[in-house]
């Protein structure tokens, strides 16, 4: 374990996992806590944020679970109470909650649309409002969003709401730096591309003929050959939530093996 977020205070909006494995959240706290930070693991499923929890814990760390609803401001609101009455403060907020809704705007229902958008965004929103009076009292807070390249690029999914809600976050993240940034406040979002995780053979597998397709033809698609691990994530969020990025703020990161870099797919 190295000291990097030593004493620090974090609470992960979906620390869960959706399957088994690590998901980009999972991951991420479990990373926080090998760094030295408290991290409190927040999650829709009681039973995944423990797990995740119990992770930490098995390794000597700091960390507890906690059941959230990121479309509930009173459900935000009792995390955030319980790490100001636990711990006094709040370090570093990360939110990694998301939900893919597949189709266009000819498929797509007006519920379906506009809950992708309070999912996705509105966590973003009301998350902030929670936590911001504790940074700005301290003068100090990260802010670590969850975006997607989908936010940027087309990434070959017929995903019109997940496009939509994903480029908001990123400016939405953009505003949070902005405003802020004279409070000691920093706000930066990580892009991942393609990652491995459990989320798309639950979600994306059914867009190819087989999960050996959907990983072949990812793993083209990444100039580096191969899709990116939840760790990759985590790795990225450690950096932009600790001192050494200090400097840093208002960036949306691509986690994404070059290919936000590339016009030609699998290049």
């Amino acid at each position: 374990m190295a000291d990097r977020l030593k004493d620090k205070i974090a609470i992960v909006f979906g620390a869960g996992s959706s399957g088994e494995g690590w998901s980009n959240g999972k991951a991420t706290a479990l990373a926080y806590a090998r760094e030295g930070a408290t991290v409190l693991c927040a999650d829709l499923s009681f039973d995944s944020a423990k797990e995740t929890a119990e992770i930490i814990s098995g390794e000597g760390l700091a960390g507890i679970a906690i059941a959230v609803d990121v479309t509930d401001t009173s459900s935000i609101n009792a995390v955030v109470d319980t790490a100001i009455r636990q711990y006094g403060r709040i370090d570093i907020l990360h939110n990694n909650v998301g939900v893919v809704t597949a189709g266009g705007p000819e498929e797509l229902g007006e519920e379906a649309f506009r809950a992708s958008l309070d999912i996705n965004v509105g966590s973003v929103f009301r998350t902030a409002k929670a936590v911001l009076p504790h940074m700005m009292a301290r003068k100090s807070g990260a802010i670590i969003n969850i975006s997607s390249l989908a936010g940027i690029r087309w990434t070959g999914y017929p995903y019109f709401a997940y496009y939509t809600a994903k480029g908001a976050v990123n400016q939405a993240t953009v505003a949070l730096a902005m405003q802020y940034a004279k409070h000691g406040i920093r706000a930066n979002c990580i892009m991942p591309g393609l990652i491995d995780t459990p989320l798309i053979y639950k979600q994306i597998s059914g867009n190819y003929a087989s999960v050996e397709d959907m990983v072949n033809e990812r793993n083209r698609l990444v100039p580096m050959g191969h899709m990116g691990t939840a760790f990759d994530v985590a790795n990225a969020a450690v950096f932009l939530a600790s001192d050494e990025a200090r400097f840093i703020t208002g960036v949306c990161l691509p986690v994404d093996g070059g290919q936000s870099c590339s016009a030609v797919a699998g290049v």
